[in-house]
């Protein structure tokens, strides 16, 4: 039997604000009396609303206020009422996560819909989100290749790697289309810090109240052009280090490239750059810098794809959701059900055989790291099969260590496992643990990075927990 939920998606960027409807068709596959197992079947878009500069009332704070008014009018506009809605997501990206009412924002939008996936996504999981929205993510599994995602925005540059359909290396730079802007006087209002250092070290004369010199720009558009082809070339120089965002990073030198793919505002740009006739129809650099972009990588030998999705890659759509069961071989302690809208971070198989699993665990952790502090967040490992006491053990210790170098106040522990492994590899954190807290391990669940979880309170007489997992949907 299906089922037909209506989904919004929401996304505050740094430039621009869009919101998105869907219908989404859930179906049971399970069958006879089995435990229900739903899965996402059929989706299309029914609304796009329109692309909205996202409005501030500062540099340092976002206008709640004419906000509402937009996501308010966009409701109309679809005839969707909010209580209608099943399900959805709010993303906070880019710049706009770091106001100083960001907080505010998120939890505002909430009142849209029903059951929210709500995010303030950093620049490391922006990437992710965006990565698996414009197709590169599926692409990587699909040619088993290294496929980088350039998400290019108004205010940073999102990248994140991807191989077998799993993220691998991120980075961040301050590269967008809107850190240079002009006055309708056409002189520059507006140059950021990072770009003014970039157009230093070039030899290039930008400074904030100039006329604006045609030259001059496009000579710091191809210096921005040139850095983001390094970034996931030669990955480390100085040009790169002026631009890398102050909470971001490189790309590991040694993480190879051999497919590009671009999503964000500015890859409009790159993509279909003859289209737009007005350089400055934005009042900003993003059109000059799309095409300069486009010309830069045409020069190279690497392979450029087609996105699915590219201004909309991060939330088109947006969350639905699966239910599952996770039986009666589980650990939990303490009484914290329900607990809703906690992130996941995914340990591929290979990563988890790593003799740097520690190293790999403490970055995935550092993805979902806020700039006011951390957020709970769930661990989601595969297992193996019939796994010995020794590994297992081995594997405590591990997750246990870093979860106590990351989590350094009293936060629960929440680890998926898909294996059934939850009930040994619980008892044998909590024996591990410096002081005491409390852990959650559950099995049965199949998630993947990016996803949320709800977890409901115990049934069955306090032997299994109902599982709810939340995918951002993107493209079907």
């Amino acid at each position: 039997m299906r089922e037909t939920l209506v989904s919004v998606g929401i996304d505050v960027g740094t430039s621009t604000t869009q919101i998105i409807f869907s219908e989404i068709q859930v179906e049971n596959m399970a069958s006879g009396a089995r435990v229900p197992e739903f899965k996402i079947v059929d989706k299309k878009v029914i609304y796009k609303g329109a692309i909205y500069f996202t409005p501030l009332a500062s540099r340092t704070q976002i206008d709640a206020v004419k906000l509402k008014e937009i996501i308010q009018g966009e409701y109309e506009k679809a005839g969707i009422l909010p209580e209608t809605v099943d399900s959805g997501a709010v993303i906070i990206t880019g710049e706009t996560a770091r106001k100083e009412n960001a907080n505010k924002i998120m939890n505002m939008l909430v009142g849209y819909a029903g059951e929210f996936v709500v995010a303030t996504a950093g620049p490391d999981l922006e990437g992710i989100l965006a990565g698996k929205g414009c197709g590169a993510a599926a692409a990587s599994d699909k040619e088993g290749k290294f496929v980088v995602n350039l998400d290019i925005g108004g205010g940073t540059t999102n990248i994140a790697v991807f191989k077998d359909g799993d993220p691998v290396d991120t980075a961040c730079l301050d590269i967008g289309g809107r850190l240079i802007y002009f006055d309708k006087e056409g002189r520059l209002d507006y140059v950021s810090e990072s770009i003014l250092k970039l157009a230093e070290h070039k030899g290039i004369d930008l400074y904030e109240g100039m006329v604006r010199d045609e030259k001059t720009i496009s000579d710091i558009v191809k210096a921005m052009a040139e850095v983001l082809y390094e970034s996931v070339t030669v990955k480390v120089n100085k040009a790169l280090e002026l631009v890398v965002s102050k909470k971001g990073k490189l790309l590991k030198k040694e993480t190879p490239i051999e497919k590009v793919s671009f999503s964000g505002g500015v890859s409009d740009y790159i993509y279909f750059n003859e289209e737009e006739k007005d350089s400055y129809k934005y009042g900003d650099i993003g059109v000059l810098l799309g095409r300069a972009i486009r010309k830069r990588f045409d020069e190279s030998a690497l392979s450029v794809m087609v996105p699915e999705e590219t201004i909309m890659a991060t939330v088109v759509g947006a969350g639905t959701q699966t239910m599952d069961i996770s039986g009666s071989t589980i650990t939990f302690t303490g009484n914290l059900f329900p607990i809703k809208n906690i992130p996941i971070v995914a340990v591929t198989p290979a990563e988890e055989r790593s003799e740097d699993l520690k190293s790999i665990l403490r970055e995935k952790l550092s993805w979902y790291t806020l700039e006011d502090g951390k957020q709970w967040i769930a661990v989601f490992l595969k297992g193996q099969k019939s796994m010995s006491y020794k590994k297992v053990q081995d594997l405590a210790v591990i997750l246990t260590e870093v979860l106590e170098e990351h989590f350094k106040e009293n936060e629960p522990f929440l680890v998926l496992i898909e294996e059934d492994l939850a009930k040994v590899l619980g008892q044998s954190m909590l024996l591990q643990l410096k002081k005491k807290r409390d852990v959650i391990c559950i099995d049965g669940i199949k998630v993947s990075g990016g996803d949320y979880i709800d977890i409901g309170k115990p049934i069955g007489n306090g032997s299994v927990l109902p599982v709810i997992i939340k995918t951002i949907v993107f493209n079907y």
